[in-house]
């Protein structure tokens, strides 16, 4: 019998390939060239790849036998990943390979910020000797407000803790215990941009994190503050961030990463006061070692027909086709709970009752929580790390099946604890023959909408003409509503579903809110992968 081929792509080191072992056909081929790309995938079953080599909807049509994409790297931009699942392709990454590189980078740049490093070796370089010209400033017993305490975040705190920084941290999706666990003070964002002499943020590029620090985040800071970017380029307003740097407002800035690479303009890179770097969060050997031995693993692993832990589109284990529907259900009420929660998440119970009691639905405790953290944790959230990452959070999941369900043939329920000590709960169905995905139920009020790509959940007081009221905002604002549920709760509180065609601007969102005395307001975006 031949040995499964797996196609190298791209430039790996020696012990990717010890990794694999001697089981696989090891082929290589230059994946910048297509036609030779096209004629290598057509026996492969699997392919490695960096960043140079698009494994896009041609590229994978070409390849009957693929059974797994695999980046040795962290980041998925060269890879269609819709239409690797569309055709069975399993995509795995190194979400974990590159986290100890981008903390020390982060590290070096605050240590060159506060020591002038860069400026001073320029300047001796140059044949000047101006001692005096840079007088830096000394870590300890500095203020460091970390964004974003996932496990960059987290490094990051343990290693300049050890320089006597005290550590002040904003992340909405963590408990203060587990903070508390990592040696840092929770705070709001506004509390920690006014305390932090060095602001570093590690988020996920979201709408709802794209320029969250932007010109009124820089204007509170101290001007003595440095801000700090080896994330995702954008986090940061690079055009607030330019017009601070130039007027003093803050001391100074590293960056690493831009909105457009390389960047655009010379906005941020021709400051004085700025350390700049070229994308090298990733850029050490020993992270691209660690990038190639572990996609090599799970490339074995899936070839193998084993559990593959980074596997970012596809659940391990089998799934009965009567259960698969579900899944992406369960996902998108997990979507809708983060999008509603107003505080981390600590502990969550998900209900499954009905038909599906005969089967076996441990799947839906993955979807549950990868549709809740997706949006609030930097790395990629697959079916296999979701229950990791929840571990690290401190969050108690647990998985109940009954097969009592009087009013529906299936029904899930996504019901958690918040840290603020509230309960939040979420309902949903696979309705009628098509299998629907249906949302019938928030916080007890019930519901019977079909599941879309923009939902806004309104909470407020009941009474007459609240509707006319949000429905003549959208209207002024050119968004169409598609659905509207309203359900009234215990006592005078009632509860709004809207569909809208796309996103509601957050200034319209605001009016809402302000005009109708909104107790809660929130918008739900599902996102499909």
């Amino acid at each position: 019998m031949s040995k499964p081929v797996v196609l190298l792509a791209e430039q790996l080191s020696p012990a990717t390939v010890e990794a694999l072992g001697p089981d696989f056909d090891v082929r290589s081929v230059d994946g910048t060239d297509r036609p030779a790309l096209f004629s290598a995938l057509t026996d492969a079953s699997a392919v490695l790849i960096r960043s140079a080599t698009k494994m896009d909807e041609e590229a994978i049509s070409h390849a009957p036998n693929l059974k797994v994409i695999a980046r040795a790297g962290v980041g998925l931009d060269n890879v269609d990943i819709k239409a690797a699942t569309q055709a069975g392709v399993m995509v795995v990454n190194a979400p974990t390979s590159n986290i100890i590189s981008a903390a020390e980078l982060t590290c070096g740049h605050i240590i060159s910020l506060a020591r002038h490093i860069p400026a001073a070796n320029a300047s001796l370089s140059g044949g000047a000797w101006k001692r005096s010209s840079f007088t830096g400033t000394e870590l300890f017993e500095k203020t460091l407000g970390v964004i974003g305490l996932g496990r960059i975040g987290a490094l990051v705190a343990a290693r300049m803790q050890a320089f006597g920084m005290r550590i002040v941290a904003f992340d909405p999706y963590i408990t203060a215990a587990r903070a508390q666990q990592l040696g840092a003070e929770l705070v709001t964002l506004d509390e920690l941009v006014e305390q932090a002499d060095f602001l570093t943020i590690h988020m996920p590029k979201t709408p709802e994190t794209t320029g969250m620090i932007g010109e009124a985040q820089l204007k509170k800071m101290k001007k003595t503050a440095y801000v700090v970017n080896v994330a995702r380029g954008g986090l940061i307003d690079e055009q607030a961030l330019a017009a601070a740097l130039e007027a003093g407002e803050i001391a100074g800035a590293g960056i690493d990463v831009f909105t457009q690479e390389p960047p655009a303009n010379d906005d941020i890179t021709r400051q004085p006061n700025a350390v700049v770097t070229p994308h090298l969060g990733a850029s050490t050997e020993e992270a691209q070692e660690k990038a190639g031995i572990s996609v090599a693993k799970s490339v074995k692993l899936a070839l193998e027909g084993d559990l593959v832990p980074d596997a970012v589109n596809v659940a391990g284990g089998a799934i009965d086709p009567f259960v698969r529907p579900g899944i992406s259900l369960v996902e998108k009420l997990g979507q809708v709970f983060s999008g509603v929660a107003r505080s981390a998440l600590t502990s969550l119970e998900i209900d499954v009752r009905g038909e599906l009691a005969d089967y076996d639905v441990s799947v839906y405790k993955l979807a549950a929580l990868k549709g809740i953290l997706g949006s609030v944790v930097s790395e990629k959230v697959s079916y296999v790390n979701a229950p990791v990452i929840a571990e690290q959070r401190g969050i108690e999941t647990r998985l109940n099946v009954e097969k009592d369900s009087p009013e529906f043939r299936n029904l899930t329920t996504l019901t958690g604890t918040l840290a603020d000590g509230t309960v939040l709960s979420i309902a949903g169905t696979l309705a009628g023959t098509r299998m629907v995905p249906k949302i019938v139920g928030i916080n007890g009020h019930e519901l019977d909408a079909p599941l879309a790509e923009h939902h806004l959940v309104i909470v407020y007081k009941d009474r007459p003409g609240v509707v006319a009221v949000y429905a003549d905002k959208f209207g002024a604002g050119d968004i169409n509503i598609d659905g509207l549920q309203v359900a009234r709760g215990a006592g005078d509180e009632a509860l709004s579903l809207i569909t809208v065609d796309k996103r509601v601007p957050d200034d319209v969102v605001a009016s809402i809110g302000e005009a109708i005395d909104a107790r809660i307001i929130r918008q739900i975006e599902i996102v499909e992968d």
